[in-house]
């Protein structure tokens, strides 16, 4: 398996992408990674992979870029920045929706240009496909060439889909060559992604992740159907969200890993739940290359700690979800989900007592137990995966469509339930699948701060919440600078 996710990502390191077009200065970036059009041999079907390889390279640095992961965490009700009182303090302003106080923060520039940075290599990647895709003329390197076209719009979708999560209106950029694009609607955003999921179920393979033998963890069929079904959740498309949810169920391929707590550690790496992450390796030597997230793991790691149970100190769940959790009697997610300073960790990890000023709690979803590192590997969370896309969220979107459209959600509901070892419910409410998610999905991709919003409780939940003010980030002002379309 390692040799297979070599293959994606080590075009990372080696700097291999086909793109086709140069700097962009609406984003302000450099490709630091180009093979220049004029090189590629796209008369070698053998090479056809090459930019769909080098586009996950990108997406897994760019997806995992650690301030970005700031920025998803802080608005809901279930994380707060952490680190010392006025360490990145820009992020307790997004906690406050002080949003006047961000417009120039750097690690909003840098989030958009990095997940634009990932829309524009793909679309560099769909102009080389399209070269290779002259030059080949049987069934099977066409069929290929389609499916290897889908994945790469699949991860551009993906990225739009976090992008219009941060901003709402923004450029749907399709055409590199445009250095002033205008903005897009939130809804028409959506609409595009809803259609290239279509192009993507139709196109990709008909399997788990973890089954594909030439790619293992690549994107399927059923990555696009999940992708597809948050956004119907969003659009509040109820019915659409129960048939895509049903595919991917009724399909009888994925399954909840049995283990909550080693779910997101190194023994649930591409397991039968996933539906897409975010790979890396140290290919299982002590020393040399590895692939590694951009900091994602370390920025939310116990400060304080000695290595490699150790990180900078950000992220800290708040005490409101501590309680909603004790509140529930959770322990098995609860184990999972918080990572306490002042105890040992179910797998022998001291975790050492806060500073003064320093947070008491940490994302366990984040933590990767020493035991199973790799010796000689220090950095925090290294050879671990980054979990996007789970089986439980497809269930419990499942469940809430069900519900809404005046059905029944309880099966759906109650999978999940079982492995966090709570009693089934009878004829769940809407509120059920809602308190559920906010269990299951802690700490995840800022999950609850979306329900909120779609379920029109975030004005009352959240304090300094203003509807219709609060829901988006300010366009970084940088971009505005680069770019007077964007006002």
């Amino acid at each position: 398996m390692q040799k297979i996710i070599y293959k994606i990502n080590m075009a990372l390191v080696v700097g291999v992408i086909l793109l086709t077009t140069s700097c962009n200065k609406y984003i302000d970036i450099s490709p630091e990674v180009i093979l220049p059009a004029d090189q590629a041999d796209y008369t070698d079907s053998t090479q056809m992979y090459m930019p769909v390889s080098g586009l996950y390279g990108i997406a897994n640095n760019k997806f995992s870029f650690w301030a970005a992961q700031g920025l998803i965490a802080v608005r809901g009700d279930d994380m707060t920045k952490g680190g010392s009182e006025n360490d990145q303090v820009e992020f307790r302003y997004c906690n406050e929706f002080q949003y006047d106080k961000i417009k120039t923060f750097w690690a909003l520039n840098a989030t958009w240009q990095g997940l634009y940075k990932v829309v524009y290599v793909a679309d560099d990647a769909l102009l080389a496909l399209k070269e290779y895709a002259k030059y080949i003329s049987t069934a099977t390197e066409i069929k290929k060439n389609n499916s290897y076209a889908a994945e790469v719009r699949f991860i551009r979708a993906y990225a739009l889909f976090r992008i219009s999560n941060f901003w709402g209106d923004v450029p749907l950029i399709l055409n590199t060559q445009d250095l002033t694009p205008k903005k897009a609607s939130l809804a028409d955003i959506r609409k595009f992604i809803l259609a290239e999921m279509d192009t993507c179920i139709a196109n990709l393979p008909d399997m788990r992740p973890n089954e594909r033998t030439d790619a293992a963890g690549a994107v399927t069929k059923y990555s696009a159907l999940a992708l597809k079904a948050k956004v119907q959740l969003y659009m509040q498309d109820y019915e659409g969200v129960a048939s895509s949810t049903d595919q991917i169920i009724n399909s009888g391929k994925f399954e909840l890993y049995n283990d909550f707590y080693q779910l997101f550690k190194i023994p649930g790496k591409l397991s039968n739940e996933s539906l897409y992450e975010l790979q890396f390796t140290d290919f299982g030597t002590s020393s040399g290359n590895m692939i590694e997230s951009d900091a994602w793991f370390g920025f939310q790691g116990p400060s304080g700690n000695p290595d490699p149970i150790s990180g900078w100190g950000f992220m800290s769940p708040t005490q409101n979800v501590r309680s909603f959790f004790a509140g529930r009697g959770e322990t098995v997610r609860a184990n999972t989900t918080f990572l306490l300073t002042g105890q040992t960790t179910p797998s022998g990890d001291a975790i050492a007592a806060a500073a003064a000023g320093m947070p008491t709690c940490y994302n366990g979803k984040a933590y990767t137990p020493s035991s199973q590192m790799t010796a000689g590997r220090t950095n925090y969370g290294a050879n671990n995966n980054i979990r996007v896309l789970r089986y439980a969220d497809v269930l419990l979107m499942n469940a809430e469509a069900k519900i809404r459209t005046g059905g029944n959600g309880d099966e759906s509901l109650n999978v999940v339930r079982r492995r966090a070892m709570l009693a089934d419910k009878t004829g769940a409410t809407l509120q059920d699948v809602l308190d559920e998610r906010r269990a299951e999905l802690a700490n995840e991709w800022g999950e609850r701060f979306f329900d909120l919003i779609r379920t029109n409780q975030a004005q009352t939940v959240l304090p300094g919440f203003v509807k219709g003010q609060s829901e988006f980030y300010p366009i970084p002002q940088r971009q505005i600078d680069l770019n007077p379309n964007l006002k």
